[in-house]
């Protein structure tokens, strides 16, 4: 018995070595996949923001690849990337919001000062739709397929090389389709 406590450690020591060693095998090891990957999107149960176009599940289904890209006024990074956003619009891209854990005179505030890039919108001040879609923080952005199914997630802004190496190139490919 005395023998066994003694190999302990050595046993954990390379199981902990395994366990890393797959882990850095992965393709990216920086990937957060959703569990929603290929998968129908999950329903939207937000409510609405006044004077806005209401988001609903047949947005998601209406035959175009569409954008859900969620945010709230108190973020900063949301404001960073609301430009891109607008130009994802203005190139006929259809992207949707889904303001989360907000109050709605500060949502209508943000569109006011910053654009409103959204062809709709779901309001969700308690983060019901977020915890739904698996979204941990805004910003967090979906290409969901014409037919509701989700392509890709992307967490964080969609400014930078991040959005041009990672974000685009996903984007193209689920237009290409």
């Amino acid at each position: 018995m005395f023998r066994w406590l003694l190999m302990l450690p050595l046993v954990l020591f390379f199981g902990m070595a395994a366990m890393f060693y797959v882990g850095m095998q992965r393709n990216d090891p920086n990937a957060l996949p959703s569990v929603f990957l290929g998968k129908q999107a999950p329903a939207l149960t937000a409510g609405e923001l006044p004077g806005f176009p209401v988001l609903t599940d047949a947005d998601l289904r209406r035959g175009d690849v569409v954008l859900v890209n969620f945010w709230a006024s108190w973020c900063p990074p949301c404001r960073a990337e609301n430009a891109t956003l607008k130009a994802l619009s203005d190139e006929g891209i259809r992207v949707v919001g889904v303001n989360m854990m907000d109050r709605a005179d500060d949502a209508k505030a943000f569109l006011a000062d910053d654009g409103n890039p959204f062809a709709a919108i779901a309001f969700d001040p308690k983060g019901k739709t977020r915890l739904d879609w698996g979204v941990t923080a805004p910003p967090e952005t979906f290409i969901v397929g014409g037919d509701g199914t989700v392509l890709y997630k992307f967490i964080g802004p969609l400014v930078g090389d991040d959005y041009m190496q990672r974000f685009r190139p996903e984007l193209d490919k689920a237009l290409a389709k």
